[in-house]
């Protein structure tokens, strides 16, 4: 193997080449284990296939307990994502000649059972891909049913809904799109054959894995999904206490549903007695039913959009972001905040005793209200609401964006109030309502390079921690199933402004809700040499997570794993978010008092994940917030 090599080569090396050297031995022997299993699983398969509320922002996830990665090191290939067997599948799929979007299939369903709270079957996701020629961007993202309408999340008093009683149940449900979306990139790059890729997920979950100690603690906090009886009866023992980090757990239900969708594709998902069993489940819930109907389902499609690219300057060197363009809002805000900051002093500024400074923080917060009131105001699903000045592009703009700066007292206070801007020929007054502020949740995320150097950054998604807390099971007697999204609360609760003018991100039947993922992927502007790719869960955070390691990266000159390290900071409705016990005690958030933030301290609980260039090579990092792990050769 390529790693046994490796290991050959570094063995007389310095510490951390023996660090790197250990972890490529350890990634060859899991790939060659994990590949004998996989020819065998994938044997069996084929044969079967031949017979047969502002005032309270919380993050989506709680947080748990934080490791202190090493940061990895590889040659040609590798697979970061948020759970060691995850991972471990994904490069499995590497090892046996698989392509990056091989691994990432392989990835996704094994997520689907290990890491159920955040993405799976049930829900969307974006994808951002290159193939060493072109980036292209997959959209994923869920649709809102066609009986959905912009009084979907109003209660009988008019008014809008508490955002826990939206969430819980099946009125938030989505038509979730990952799975489509991933076939669709299968067929135009992958290598493996489908069925091929589900072997690990489908063998995981008909023999068990242990509960990580993340997934533990998440259900030991879990109120909600206990409602649900199937949920119930899977995450909980007979006493209703939810099973402990160690437990051996099996879903044989989701083993079946896998193997049907390895052999059917994804119309096993979208049609027949799965999507029946998803209807049932959303339109019969006790107390809060929704409006998902088969023919949701079976008509949906994934879209295929161009990138979001910009342009990054670091210099002497050029930088090409490319992300996903509306619905999301990631990249967008993500080149706002940059390209903001870099019309005032934040560039000169280093890290002070490893961290960002005050001085920093406070430019940085400042550029993030401007990018979130041009967020609130303008991005929707394209399909439903164009571009200001006819180009999202506008937002971005050079000169928009030092118009917008500005605005920012560098060595004063904060601004008393932030509106939208109007870029290139945006009419005044506005056609669009801002939308009120509210609670925002996801994800996982999964970055990919094989051995052509192709690559992907993919965030996927059921919202909500555990989702609408509704498992989906056909009702064969098998225990498990699969969780469904509450995406649908990421539209506006309100459908129009105080003005009476409407939402741009109102509900509408066929939309698709404004998202805050952000897969990015970076290259060198000038000769097209791809540099990074990364993102994060974290709802609204997520902007922030993945500006923060962009920042650490291509500007402070930082490994992938010691941005990632730095810690969190966000500014989300005004209100300037610090890391708890991330920052120097008392003095970074008094000084931003002083300027007139509004400070919170407390966990943010980021999952990034990043895989990076670096001389001779690349480097890896996982977010030790979470249970990421990078393996590669």
């Amino acid at each position: 193997m390529p790693g046994q090599a490796m290991q050959a080569r570094e063995r007389s090396a310095t510490e951390r080449g023996r660090v790197r050297a250990a972890s490529t031995k350890r990634t060859a022997q899991l790939a060659s284990r994990l590949v004998s299993v996989l020819l065998s699983t994938a044997l069996c398969a084929s044969v079967q296939a031949q017979s047969a509320n502002p005032s309270a922002i919380v993050q989506p996830e709680g947080a748990s307990t934080m490791a202190q990665n090493p940061g990895w090191h590889f040659q040609k290939q590798a697979v970061a994502a948020a759970n060691p067997l995850a991972t471990e599948a994904g490069y499995a799929m590497l090892a046996a000649g698989g392509s990056a979007v091989d691994a990432a299939i392989a990835v996704q369903m094994v997520l689907s059972l290990v890491e159920p709270q955040s993405s799976g079957l049930g829900g969307g996701a974006f994808l951002v891909h290159f193939d060493g020629k072109a980036v292209q961007a997959y959209d994923g993202r869920e649709t809102a049913p066609a009986q959905a309408g912009p009084d979907l999340f109003l209660g009988p008093d008019g008014k809008p809904l508490a955002m826990k009683q939206a969430i819980v149940g099946g009125r938030a449900v989505g038509v979730p799109g990952a799975l489509r979306m991933l076939a669709m990139a299968h067929a135009a790059h992958g290598k493996l054959p489908w069925a091929f890729l589900f072997a690990p997920a489908i063998r995981l979950a008909r023999d068990g894995f242990v509960v990580s100690p993340r997934l533990a603690t998440l259900l030991a906090a879990e109120t909600a999904l206990q409602k649900d009886p199937v949920a119930a009866g899977y995450f909980f023992d007979a006493q209703g206490r939810p099973w402990p980090a160690g437990h051996l757990l099996r879903n044989p239900e989701l083993a079946a549903v896998l193997q049907r969708i390895a052999t059917e594709g994804p119309d096993a998902l979208m049609t027949g007695e799965v999507a029946q069993a998803m209807v049932n489940a959303v339109r019969q819930h006790p107390s809060n039913p929704g409006l998902l109907q088969l023919s949701d389902l079976a008509a949906y499609r994934p879209l295929l959009r161009q990138p979001l690219c910009t342009r990054y300057v670091v210099a002497p060197k050029t930088y090409r972001l490319c992300g996903m363009p509306p619905p999301s809002s990631g990249m967008l805000t993500i080149a706002s905040i940059l390209g903001t900051l870099d019309f005032t002093p934040a560039a000169s500024l280093p890290l002070t005793a490893g961290q960002p400074s005050s001085d920093w923080l406070h430019l940085y917060a400042e550029a993030s209200r401007l990018a979130f009131a041009d967020r609130a105001a303008y991005v929707a699903d394209p399909a439903f609401a164009e571009a200001p000045a006819g180009d999202w592009l506008s937002l971005v703009q050079p000169a928009y964006l030092q118009a917008r700066a500005a605005a920012i007292a560098p060595q004063g206070q904060a601004m008393p109030q932030v509106q939208a801007g109007r870029p290139g020929a945006v009419p005044a007054p506005l056609g669009w309502a801002p939308m009120p502020a509210q609670t925002e949740s996801g994800t996982s995320h999964i970055s990919v390079l094989d051995r052509w150097g192709h690559a992907l950054a993919m965030t996927t998604t059921i919202e909500d921690a555990f989702g609408a807390r509704l498992m989906v099971n056909r009702g064969k007697g098998l225990a498990g199933g699969f969780l469904l999204n509450n995406q649908l609360t990421d539209f506006s609760f309100s459908p129009s402004g105080a003005d009476g003018k409407p939402v741009a991100n109102r509900v509408q039947p066929g939309k698709r809700p404004r998202s805050s993922m952000a897969p990015t992927l970076v290259f060198d502007a000038d000769s097209g040499e791809l540099q990074l790719s990364g993102g994060s869960p974290g709802g609204a955070f997520i902007i922030h997570f993945t500006a923060k390691t962009l920042y650490g990266v291509l500007r402070w000159g930082l490994s992938p794993q010691a941005a990632i390290d730095l810690p969190n900071f966000a500014n989300l409705e005004g209100m300037t978010f610090l890391e708890k016990g991330g920052f120097a005690p008392s003095t970074t958030a008094a000084a931003l008092r002083a300027r007139g933030h509004q400070v919170i301290e407390m966990p943010l609980t980021s999952g990034l994940q990043v895989l990076a260039r670096e001389p001779g090579g690349w480097a890896g990092g996982a977010d030790g917030r979470r249970e990421g792990v990078v393996l590669g050769d």
